[in-house]
């Protein structure tokens, strides 16, 4: 009974890592494809499919934000640091990943 229980919160726990990681995803890909969606004309050296590369490494930058927060919130106590503050570091690396992935993912075109 016992490993019953373990293993329900096990899949508990992950679900609200996936969770977590699926929001930060959701917003990093709704953030750039909104920025993207402000160019009129790109430039034709780019290719055709040049967004794809933005919106993925955004992508990926935001889920991985995701789970950062979700580790830093849920073992802050584990790690000896105050909620407060895990708050504020969690929101900051997603932030700086956010900033990161986006020049990652425009290097070569928008951001030259």
């Amino acid at each position: 009974m016992v490993q019953q229980n373990d293993f329900q919160k096990q899949n508990v726990l992950t679900a609200a890592a996936g969770r977590r990681t699926l929001t930060g995803a959701a917003f990093a890909l709704a953030l750039m494809a909104l920025f993207l969606a402000g160019v009129q004309n790109p430039d034709p050296a780019w290719g055709k499919f040049w967004m794809i590369r933005p919106l993925l490494v955004v992508t990926m930058a935001g889920a991985l934000g995701g789970f950062i927060n979700y580790m830093l919130l849920h073992y802050h106590r584990r790690l000896g640091i105050h909620k407060g503050i895990a708050v504020v570091l969690s929101a900051l690396i997603y932030v700086v990943g956010l900033w990161l992935g986006s020049v990652l993912g425009l290097v070569g075109t928008l951001w030259d």
